[in-house]
Parts: C-alpha cells; structure tokens; sequence
C-alpha cells in the first residue's frame, strides 16, 4: 500500500538501490540503512539520476548487521521491510564466519526490530545458494530444496545465507509473534548499474569484457535482472499469498560460462571483442587450481555439472515476468561500458 513506509537494508548496494527505486516509483515512503552515512548523498544522486525524487520520501537511519546500534530506530515507524544487506565478497573469507556470523546475526537483529515496530511482513533476500548446492538434481530446484549447510567442504557464501535463512523461518514460527515473513531465493543478479559499484556478478561481465578470462570453467549460473528481483520482493511484500513462502527468482534455464559470453558478443558488438568464448577441460581446472587462488574457485563440486531452477512458483502464484536473461547480461555490459568502468 503506497502510503506505508518501507524499511530497506543496504541501501548503497546494488540490489537494495533498484529496490529503493522500484518503492519508490510505486509511491512508497522509505528509509534505508546505511553502514556510512556520507553514503547518503551519493544514494540521493543516484536515484535523481534515474528520475525519481526523494525529498521527503526517503530518510535514512545508520545501522550494520554485526552490531545492535541503530536497528530499533530505524524499524520505528516503518510498516513493513525489506531485508536485503547481506555480505557478499569477492572472493573466499580466510575464516567462514566472516560471512556467516554477520548474515544470520544481521538477519535476527532486523527481524526482532521488526517484530518490536510492529511491522505487518518482512520481506527476506535469501539466495539461491540455499537452496541448490551440495546435492545435484536430475529435475529443476524448486522452493522445497535447501542446501545442507554441514556438508564438507562447502563453500562460504552458500553456508551463509542456508544458516541466516534457515535462523530466520525459525525466528518467525517460534518468537515472530505474528510477523509475516516472505523469502526471496535469487540466481545471479545481473542488470543495469544505477552506481559505480560493483557485486561479483557485475564483476563477472567486467572481468570477462576486460579480456580478464581467456579461457571459461565449465560452470552454470542461473541469470536474473536486478529489476525484475526488486519487482519480486515488492510481489511479495503486498500479496497476502506470499507469506511464508519462498520464492526463486531466475529468468529461465541456466546458462554456461560460454553461453554467457556468447551472448555479451552478440548483444554487445564490438564493445564484447575481448571477451573469450574458449572452454577449459575440467582436468585442467582442477590441475590449475593447485597452484592458482582464482583457479581454486572455480575448481568446485559443480565445475562441469548441469542444473537449473524453476521460477514457476512466483510466476503463477505472484504474477511475475522477468525478461529475458540476454537483456539482463546486455544490461550489465552496457552500463559497465556506459559508466566507464571498463579497463581496455
């Protein structure tokens, strides 16, 4: 309901920031947290850039998901929220907890200041690193499926936001006293840049735009624009349907490292010259990543191995179309190029 105040954590990340701008576009008032305040002003001149006016319409509360300080009075008086700061790093922590510690202890700091503002729904960007690693399927992953966060040798991230989501179903059934709480599984988010900053994914298309890749892992990665992510959670924020529910957000079947890249080169011209659509054999991954940090990366348990995802749930249950998963790809590089962020 547009005259509700929305909560959105994050704010300067690229996720938050077109879901700040697709609120307000809807009519909604928002405050946002921010780990730096300086960050505001550049946040102000992002969203005048993509023609929305925030003056009066967007406030802004400090507040840092490892610590207590400033969540209460950034809940207090807001109707409802999304929680979509998350760390996300771009490359592997020395120590896990530096991702995990701070994803499920986040998440529990803005859902007890839900619950203590009285907030009607929370609305949680999860991933769908919780849903799909660790075992592989024959059949699509659906919203049943979740990642088994004891599993060797499980990388970081997708460990996270298994513990943060699981922490915050069990918060919602066992002390949420009555606060709604919808989830939001994304694939790799790509789309147009509203900031010079940069998520692993959009890093992923500079890298590759840069001639950084000459050669690609055999890996699959799901693809979905950040619009279309932003347009879900605002589904499942207002739709009485979407509580306790999860939803995955992927525009369609995975696609391959050179898929990916085929794509950049058809869509992108010659701006895409350097981008290299040569494969490596999985044996040499894996020989390379005994020497080679980046290598190591890619030398995981899905190197090689097919698997997709099924948006069917929010499409019929929630009305949601995302666009193609070449617009989304195209996006990115557009915007990479069009902010000059690419080094050639």
């Amino acid at each position: 309901m547009p005259s509700e105040r929305i909560l959105v954590t994050g704010g300067a990340g690229f996720l938050a920031g077109h879901c700040i701008l697709a609120l307000l576009r809807a009519g909604y008032a928002v405050r946002t947290t921010l780990r730096d305040p300086a960050r505001e002003q550049a946040l102000r001149a992002m969203l005048a850039g993509a023609g929305v006016e925030t003056a009066g319409r967007l406030d802004t509360a400090v507040a840092d998901l490892t610590a207590d300080d400033g969540w209460a009075q950034a809940a207090a008086g807001c109707d409802a929220a999304l929680h979509v700061a998350s760390p996300l790093p771009a490359g592997a922590p020395r120590d896990e907890d530096e991702l995990i510690r701070p994803a499920r202890e986040g998440t529990l700091r803005v859902l007890r200041a839900a619950r203590a503002a009285g907030m009607r729904r929370v609305v949680l960007t999860s991933s769908f690193a919780a849903i799909g690693y660790g075992k592989h399927l024959a059949r699509p992953y659906t919203e049943s499926d979740w990642t088994d966060p004891t599993l060797p040798g499980l990388a970081a991230y997708p460990k996270s936001k298994t513990l943060a989501e699981r922490a915050a179903w069990d918060f919602v059934d066992g002390e949420g006293g009555g606060l709604e709480l919808a989830v939001v599984n994304p694939v790799g988010i790509f789309g147009p840049l509203l900031a010079p900053d940069l998520s692993a994914s959009i890093l992923l298309i500079r890298s590759m735009l840069e001639g950084k890749l000459p050669a690609l892992p055999r890996l699959m990665f799901g693809v979905v624009d950040a619009r279309d992510v932003a347009d879900l959670h605002l589904r499942a924020l207002t739709d009485p349907a979407a509580a306790g529910e999860r939803f995955i957000a992927t525009a369609g079947d995975f696609l391959t490292m050179q898929e990916i890249a085929l794509a950049l080169r058809d869509r992108l011209g010659p701006a895409a010259d350097k981008v290299s659509t040569r494969v490596l054999p999985d044996w040499l991954v894996r020989f390379v990543a005994r020497f080679s940090a980046a290598a190591r990366q890619a030398a995981t348990p899905e190197l090689g191995r097919s698997k997709t995802a099924s948006s069917a749930k929010a499409r019929a249950m929630l009305g949601w179309e995302p666009r193609p998963a070449v617009e989304a790809l195209a996006a990115t590089g557009e915007s990479l190029i069009r902010l000059g962020l690419i080094r050639r």
